[in-house]
């Protein structure tokens, strides 16, 4: 992994999200006073829902917050295990981010068109200002799957045969994800302790690939 990595181990879930919430509205802050903008891109699954519903209650200028997502599973458009439909729940329908400004992959087309989407989306965005991702008790990060082959070409990539289902979903590559001046990590649970230990000891695992000119900030605990 990269040596410039800062690891942040604290004690509960409610502190990485306090601490990651912080760490969202200061990038952003400084982002608008420097290029009057702020292109977030949101990570799925239960880490970063404690964060969002903080931010949801956050005083900030909205109106120049630009909104994307890592990954999405192919699903329809409200289903409850869409990446968006928790980020709408949580964060996004409480705050006045302009719908013009929350890009949603549309992803319950498929993976074909819809990475031919959102590529286009991608290619318009970067660099991204900060970068949210998880991992899962694999070292999967996004829909980036060890084992799996992906074009290192692509900003964004098909996914058709997922090892968690649904087999189909769509996410930006790691070479999209890592142009961000910010990549920042949330870490939840001692089922992930064994793939931080592999990660740390330099395996090539799917987080391993996000390698940002930054450091990447990693903020973990074992609840």
């Amino acid at each position: 992994m990269q040596e410039n990595s800062r690891w942040h181990i604290l004690d509960t879930s409610d502190d990485v999200a306090k601490a990651a919430c912080q760490r969202i509205l200061a990038a952003a802050e400084q982002a608008i006073a420097e290029q009057g903008i702020f292109k977030l891109v949101l990570a799925g699954g239960s880490a970063p829902e404690k964060t969002y519903r903080l931010l949801a209650k956050a005083q900030a200028d909205w109106g120049k917050w630009f909104i994307y997502y890592g990954d999405e599973r192919c699903l329809s458009e409200e289903h409850k295990n869409r990446n968006s439909v928790m980020a709408t729940r949580t964060f996004l329908a409480h705050v006045a981010i302009p719908e013009s400004q929350i890009f949603t992959i549309p992803a319950e087309f498929g993976p074909k068109l819809a990475t031919e989407f959102y590529q286009n989306i991608v290619a318009d965005a970067l660099p991204f200002d900060m970068v949210l991702l998880g991992m899962g008790e694999d070292g999967h990060t996004a829909s980036l799957f060890p084992g799996l082959q992906y074009n290192q070409d692509e900003l964004v990539h098909a996914v058709h045969n997922s090892p968690k289902p649904p087999a189909e979903r769509v996410t930006i590559s790691a070479r999209g994800l890592s142009t961000s001046h910010e990549v920042i990590f949330l870490i939840i649970g001692s089922n992930k302790e064994d793939a931080i230990k592999r990660w740390k000891s330099g395996e090539n695992l799917p987080v391993a690939c996000i390698q940002p000119e930054t450091p990447i900030d990693i903020y973990t605990a074992g609840e």
